[in-house]
Parts: structure tokens; sequence; C-alpha cells
């Protein structure tokens, strides 16, 4: 994982401080952020920013465009500034020539398949006048072209137009501060809309030709199917094998064939509840390149051979089978010619919902939003095909609701419920999903596809999206390269989709504090089960953070009423939390809505935990950065 920009940062560490520790002379802390009580005041450089020894002094060397740096004094026209807010300032530099930073949040552009691209305007107004006209997807569509070819600089006060593939912040991280934002609603269909100032610098390199680059990769794809070998699933594994062999008797021996790779992974449940089992999940053949892809075939045949013994409950653990298609398919391709697969799709089989997290018999405490971030983050979308059979009707509802939010990528839904589990339905089904998946790679071969785009569904803006990740990883595809820009989070042609995503970017001893942080939460949780003890359990949160006052290197206030106000560089997010928000009062109302929080502590938790082990996660912001600095664009709908 690399840094994409020429940018030299700091340690960033916005975690919680006790304002009323005192500090020697040896040990000055930086000014607290006018409006609050607790945060930092931080600054970002401006290209060509001077550090000097003193106001007016001597030059010892200049900062890298914007440089996060906490201000320790401010003399006139001059700040005194450092990377670390527990070292000693390294110098001066003058005010003008620095941009105040408020939080530390990063924007992040989606994948723009299915929507246009979004421009970045000079000032707020200028945004907002684009939003209200009343032929905005024209002039929008105009100004796009005119951007992109470069005709319309200065045009309607437009500095940036959004790359035209996708950079994927998780695999190639790069920094676009958030600047300032407010919230509106957009005027087209009143939904809430953020507006966001947005900062970026040019790119550090590298440029490969365009026109050479299809010829030098060959976009290709994976496709890993995850199977409930359970005994009334014995038809539908025998009709997925038919599927796959037509499938690959279509392409054996062609270019395509040669692009299109499978694995399979089969589940069933707990097996220390039920030895009989024999395998909570098992990889049956592992996805790999491979010319001959018969031993796919071969090892959904073996899954055909089901479990004979039965399940605890009706629902299996699929969760597991879906971790495991995540972490430990080898989608990397690092035991192979370390080409990673470039389209990346997990299709699950089932006819029963997932086991809850709170099950006993389930492997993981991770919830099915927490998977869904986590495979999208990766690159990959997750299909259901749910047999909605007869015998499940009462779970239907909620396997339906469990696996929607699973089914996610890019704001598109791939959930494909088979009603009363018709065998003839699930095959055509199951036919025209990996038909459309095969069809991605002929697209971008510019061939034709075998299903038209109607029968394909959202499945060919899927594929847009994938391609595009993939064009824009090997372009080398940057950020725009603008100094300030204002734009909308959601898409200003269509805010039912999401253009850019506002992310906390977190620090690896950040991530680990809010870890602890909330593995005492869930453990005071759980010991409060009366009314009375719910009341305790603020007592207790007082308690813990009067103890994490007491490290100096720690923020939190301890007068707070609520868990957001002690973690206030939380609370003055764009972000809304029942944890953060929680009173006394409402905490002891219901012991419903308190089970229902402390589980969702406890999944995120998990998730943490997940990626604090997980190295392809971090990156080091500046060479030798010790580990515990390296940070991770953290998503908002993860945080507590």
């Amino acid at each position: 994982m690399s840094l994409r920009f020429s940018i030299f940062f700091g340690i960033i560490t916005v975690t919680f401080l006790s304002i009323s520790n005192v500090t020697t002379a040896q040990e000055r802390r930086p000014l607290i952020l006018t409006g609050t009580e607790t945060i930092y005041e931080r600054v970002l450089t401006r290209p060509g920013t001077q550090r000097l020894d003193r106001p007016d002094g001597n030059i010892i060397d200049s900062y890298a465009a914007f440089q996060p740096l906490y201000v320790f004094a401010r003399q006139n026209e001059w700040v005194e500034v450092g990377p670390h807010p527990t070292s000693i300032p390294e110098g001066w530099v003058k005010e003008s020539s620095t941009v105040l930073w408020k939080q530390n949040i990063i924007g992040a552009f989606t994948n723009s398949a299915g929507r246009n691209r979004q421009l970045l305007f000079e000032t707020q107004d200028d945004l907002l006048w684009l939003m209200n006209h009343e032929a905005l997807q024209d002039v929008q569509s105009r100004l796009v072209a005119e951007a992109s070819a470069g005709i319309s600089s200065g045009n309607q006060n437009i500095v940036a137009v959004e790359p035209d593939e996708f950079v994927n912040i998780r695999e190639e991280l790069y920094l676009m501060p958030i600047l300032d934002f407010s919230q509106s609603l957009h005027p087209m269909t009143y939904d809430d809309v953020l507006l966001m100032q947005v900062a970026s610098v040019p790119k550090e390199a590298q440029s490969i030709a365009n026109d050479t680059m299809i010829e030098e990769g060959q976009f290709d794809v994976g496709i890993v199917f995850l199977l409930d070998t359970t005994q009334s699933m014995e038809p539908y594994i025998a009709l997925t094998q038919r599927v796959l062999k037509n499938t690959v008797r279509q392409i054996a021996g062609t270019e395509i064939g040669d692009l299109v790779n499978f694995g399979v992974i089969g589940f069933r449940d707990n097996t220390g509840a039920v030895p009989g089992l024999e395998y909570r999940t098992k990889t049956l053949v592992n996805l790999e390149r491979r010319s001959d892809e018969n031993p796919v075939v071969a090892a959904i045949g073996e899954a055909i051979n089901v479990a004979e013994a039965n399940s605890p409950g009706f629902n299996e653990d699929s969760l597991a089978a879906v971790e495991d298609a995540i972490d430990k398919i080898d989608w990397n391709q690092v035991h192979g010619d370390g080409d990673p697969v470039d389209a990346r799709y997990i299709i699950l089989v089932t006819d029963a919902g997932p086991k809850d997290p709170r099950d006993s018999n389930a492997r993981s405490e991770i919830g099915t939003a927490e998977l869904q971030r986590d495979a999208e983050g990766k690159e990959i979308a997750i299909m259901t095909l749910h047999l909605k059979t007869p015998a499940g009707s009462a779970n239907h509802d909620y396997a339906a609701g469990k696996y929607k939010e699973l089914s996610r990528f890019q704001g598109l839904e791939f959930y494909f419920p088979i009603e009363n589990g018709s065998e003839p339905a699930f095959e055509q089904v199951a036919t025209r999903l990996v038909t459309a998946l095969t069809d991605h790679v002929r697209v971008i071969r510019g061939e034709d596809s075998i299903i038209n785009d109607d029968e394909a569904g959202n499945l060919v803006e899927l594929g847009r999206a994938m391609q595009l990740a993939w064009l824009g990883s090997q372009r080398g595809t940057q950020v725009p390269s603008v100094i300030k820009g204002w734009v909308a989070n959601k898409a200003v042609e269509n805010p039912q989709r999401l253009a850019i995503e506002p992310r906390l970017l977190v620090t690896k001893n950040e991530m680990a504090t809010m870890a602890e942080l909330l593995r005492k939460l869930v453990t005071f949780g759980e010991q409060a089960q009366s009314s009375n003890d719910a009341l305790s359990f603020f007592g207790q949160v007082r308690g813990l953070i009067a103890d994490m006052a007491q490290n100096p290197d720690l923020v939190v206030s301890r007068e707070a009423k609520t868990l957001g106000g002690a973690l206030e560089f939380l609370e003055r997010l764009p972000y809304q939390s029942q944890i953060l928000n929680m009173t006394e009062e409402r905490w002891a109302q219901s012991a419903m809505m308190r089970r229902g929080i402390i589980d969702g502590m406890r999944q995120k938790l998990t998730q943490y935990e997940k990626w604090l082990l997980d190295s392809s996660v971090w990156t080091a912001l500046e060479e030798g950065s010790p580990d515990g600095s390296y940070v991770f664009a953290m998503p908002f709908d993860v945080l507590p």
C-alpha cells in the first residue's frame, strides 16, 4: 500500500485529553480550538510554507503541502507549530500560509458507476448555484465535459472535476482533508446533504499512457460460491453444479475462460454443538487462476454430499463462510502469480438465515453491516441467492433483512430471493447471475455480452464499478489536484447516490484505544441488568473516563453529560450515534434499547480487533513511522 501524495505527515493523534492536567514548561500542549473544551488546534500547511526558528527569523526548511500541524502559540501573524501534541514545537510559520483543520476528517470518492462525475467549485455559493439550476443535469454534463477537455478553466468557478476512474482509498490511501462543512437540504428532493470544502495536493509522480494500459493488463473475474451444505440444500447444490458446468463448457478454451475463475466454500453450523456436521466451514476449492475449471465443478459435486446431522436451529452460520471468503480466499493471488484478482464476487446460496452474533453457536460476534463494509473496502461484492422455501416461512423476513444488509455494494443491492424455493427459478437466476459476471470481462474487451442490459439489471452497473476501479489502479488515477473546492457528499443530480464519503483518519493507537473503551463499555453494560444497575453504568463510565484522564496523552472531558461529550472529537463530526448521544436518563428507560446498543458495540469491537491485526488496512504516512502511528480512513458508520 502506498501513499499517493507528496505529503510528509506527522502522527495524527486526536485521542482523549484531560485539560485539567497540569503540564510543565517541558510538557507544553497545543492550544485548544475555539469553541471546544478538549480539541487541540491544528492547521494544514499551504504549498510553499516555510518553517522558521522564530517569528521573522531564519528559515529552517519548508513543509510539504497540507501537512497537519498542532498550534502551540500565536504571535501577531505567526504561529508556533509541531507535528505531535506531546512533543516540543519545531518552529514558526506565517498564519497566512496555513489553513485551519477543525477535525481530522477526509473525503473519499465513491465509485462513479451509476452517477455523474462531480464538480468541485471555488465557493459554496457556486455549488449551490448548480444544485438549484432548473436544468441541473444538462448543465452539469456540459460543465463536466468542458472541464475534462480542459477548456473551462475558471468557468462558473469550477476548480476541479472528479476523475473518471475510481481510486479505492483503502487500497491506495489518499488524503483529501475536509476543511469545513455545512448541512443542508437538496433542493431537488429535500434529502439531507453535506456541503464540504475539501483540499488536496498534486500527485507525486507517475504517468502511464492510458492507450497502452488495457494491452498491458488483463481484467479478470473471481467468483467464490458459498454453499449451504445442509440436508435441505441438496437439490440446489446439484443445480448450482449444473449451472457452473454449463458456464465452464461455454468458456473453456477461450480467452474469456482464462479470465474467469472460481472458488467454493461449503458451510454448515457449529460442530461443537453437533459433531456430526463434520465442519462449520470448509474451503472445497480455492480461488486461483487455472486453465481448467473442472476441479471447481468437482468440488461442488463433493458439496452435494450434504450433512447427515441436523444443525442446531434453523439458521446456519453463513456469516462464518462470508468472513472466510473475505479473509482467507487468496484474492491477491499471493500464492499464485501475485497479480490480484480484479473483479471480486461472492455468491452465497442458502435457504436459511444467518446466525445472529448473539447466538452461542455463531463463530464470530461480527455482524452483517460490518462484514459488508469490510468486503466493500476490499472491492468484494457479495450476492445472496435466498431460497425462500415453505419450511422456512417464519424465517424469511429475518433472513431477507440480514442478507439485504450484507449484499450491498456501492449503494446497490444484490439480494435475489427465490420464492417458494422454486428449483427452475433458482437455476434461471443462478444462470443469469453467473453469465452476467462473465459478461463483465466481455464488455471491457469490447465483445458483445451474452445477456442484454435489461436482463442483467444492476449487474451492468456493478460491472462498470469494477471496471472503473481496475482502470483507476492500472492508470494510476489520482484525486483532483486542487487547493480548495466545495462539493456535496451526495451526487448533485441524484441525491440517492453517495458521491464523496466523509471518513475519520485514525491512527492504529487511536483505534486500539476505541477498542479498549468499547470492550469496557460492553462489560459494564452486560453487568447492568436492572434500571438501577443501568444508572450505575454511567457512574462506571465516568470512573473509566477519570482513569483515562490520568494519562496526559489521552483527551477526555470530565464534565460531559453524554459519552459523546466526553469524546468531543467524535461529537463534532457530521455523524450521529445512539451511544454517543445517550444520557443517563435515556439509558435507564429501556432494557431492549440497552441490549441493542450493547450488541452493536460488540459487533463494532469485533471489527476493530480484526482491523488492528490486518496489516493491509494500515498505511505509514512517513517513512520510518512507528506502528502505532499508521493510519486508516475509517468509515463513519463503524464508529462507536
